[in-house]
């Protein structure tokens, strides 16, 4: 406490005075907290002084309150490209982040509990700079970095803000911000120590050396492939909801099987189901195999039922089985090639289609979705050509992102489709007098068709990859489809050194071996 209380007075984060007349003033307690390495281990207590923001007044304290934050597939893009040309990948960790940023508004604080000033105990904190807990504490953050990346000859890219692109002559530097997280890669390892002298200027930044750990993601790396999981995430879990004993299972649900709103009893406290729920929506950060599941569990967060809890704790009984597998990442061809596809009339309820793609840069896969479809599709070729144009747009903004980084392609990005009628419709102008209700849609692919910005090509069913998006299927399916994304278990050149999390949950050798294969 003593620590984060001098922090806050080098930092110059307030002045005393005395309390304003029909002024707002913020509340504000001490909050405690044990920070951990990803084998369970104490890296150190952290304590922090936070504001009441619940106190704050809307047009009195404060104003604009978003905040950017990096888009995971651009976090997936530019580590991808550093897998590929074999660049450095450095982590920044910034002490006491929040309060770098300076306040636009006139903000008053009660002093901190423990620390008053004797000579004013009933003076208030008029505040110069954010501090945790305040409303537009993100935001004030990310303005004050953004310019000062600015000064060092960064720029903002124009297709995710976060990201900060340094280009001179030969040299190139992708820096991602996620609040706080701070990732730098670069061809140049000369340019990170200079950058980090830079930034030490005004605010107390280090370098924590090669990636291995941020936003609860493991990244193990050697001199030619990268495995990102979640294994210290997934296993945390698993005890808070006391089901790490369960028996494990090698798929997150069952082949065909469709969740409705109307199936089992409403459970009488829905708490723990919207808690598993939104964890096991951020494992989907790194294990795109369960994103249809996940998917349906979220449609069901407003009234849940025992047969949706039992869905979900099949999710955590195949992660049980499966806590140490992540996507692996290894150079290849510079390529964009994306799948989509769509279970037509899908959803028991309602009849909405299923829409699933997946995009992946050489072999590795960055982008992928599971989302029910806004309408009602009246044939199979409306729902696949709508899940065509969704993929579409996807694949556009991520061709957008690799020219900024300066990675040219060699072909244009292809799109692969199982369904003859959507891939004729993109092409074929005699289609569109039947197809008015999808006119957005049509015109959409088709320019970008005609601009060859995109190639349509037809693929069997069977070897559709994104179809693991749309259904559940058998276990053998299941786990040929994982494979072909390259969700799997860390090689064994990346597993020296490194406890795995599976020793602290048993999971079968013959399984595991099988699901390899």
């Amino acid at each position: 406490m003593d620590s984060e209380f001098q922090a806050l007075l080098k930092n110059q984060t307030w002045s005393l005075c005395p309390p304003p007349s029909r002024q707002n003033i913020v509340r504000n307690k001490w909050v405690f907290k044990i920070k951990r390495r990803p084998n369970g281990s104490i890296e150190r207590y952290k304590t922090r002084l936070v504001a009441k923001g619940f106190d704050q007044q809307d047009g009195i304290d404060f104003h604009e309150t978003f905040s950017l934050v990096i888009k995971p597939p651009t976090v997936r893009m530019v580590l991808a490209l550093a897998v590929q040309f074999n660049w450095p990948i450095h982590q920044f960790d910034v002490s006491n982040a929040f309060l770098h940023g300076i306040l636009e508004e006139d903000v008053y604080m009660t002093q901190p509990k423990g620390f008053e000033d004797v000579q004013f105990p009933h003076h208030v904190c008029k505040l110069h700079k954010s501090i945790y807990g305040l409303k537009q504490a993100p935001r004030a953050w990310f303005h004050r970095l953004s310019m000062t990346l600015f000064n060092h000859g960064f720029a903002p890219s124009q297709v995710d803000p976060s990201l900060f692109l340094y280009h001179k002559d030969t040299m190139h530097a992708f820096l991602l911000v996620y609040v706080d997280d701070i990732i730098v890669t670069t061809n140049d390892s000369t340019f990170v120590p200079q950058l980090l002298q830079f930034l030490q200027q005004d605010f107390a930044m280090k370098n924590l050396g090669s990636l291995s750990y941020f936003l609860g993601i493991e990244a193990l790396r050697d001199h030619n492939s990268l495995h990102l999981r979640q294994a210290k995430y997934i296993l945390d879990f698993l005890n808070r909801v006391k089901l790490a004993g369960v028996k494990p299972y090698r798929a997150p649900c069952v082949s065909g099987s469709k969740l409705s709103r109307l199936d089992g009893e409403p459970l009488a406290d829905p708490t723990e189901y919207r808690h598993t729920v939104g964890a096991l929506q951020y494992v989907t950060l790194t294990r795109s195999d369960i994103a249809y599941s996940v998917n349906q569990l979220c449609q069901h967060l407003q009234s849940p039922t025992e047969v949706h809890w039992t869905a979900a704790k099949r999710v955590l009984r195949y992660l049980k089985h499966t806590i140490d597998f992540g996507l692996f990442y290894a150079p290849g061809s510079i390529t964009v090639n994306a799948y989509c596809d769509s279970d037509w009339v899908g959803d028991p309820d309602d009849r909405r289609s299923t829409c699933g793609n997946g995009v992946f840069l050489g072999q590795n896969l960055i982008s992928w979705s599971a989302k029910k479809q806004p309408v009602v599709s009246k044939s199979n070729t409306e729902a696949e050509y709508r899940c065509l144009a969704l993929v579409t747009a996807k694949v556009y903004w991520l061709r957008m992102l690799l020219c900024e980084l300066t990675i040219s392609l060699a072909s244009p990005p292809v799109i692969w489709c199982d369904n003859i009628s959507a891939i004729q419709l993109a092409s074929n102008p005699i289609f569109h007098a039947r197809s008015k209700h999808i006119e957005v849609d049509y015109h959409f692919v088709r320019e970008k068709v005609n601009n060859q910005d995109i190639v349509i090509r037809h693929l069997p069913t069977s070897l559709q990859l994104a179809d693991i998006f749309t259904k559940g299927h058998t276990a053998d399916r299941f786990c040929f489809l994982r494979a072909k994304q390259f969700v799997c278990y860390p090689p064994s050149s990346l597993r020296g050194g490194v406890r795995s999390n599976s020793s602290q949950i048993s999971t079968s050798d013959d399984d595991r071996d099988k699901d390899k294969e």
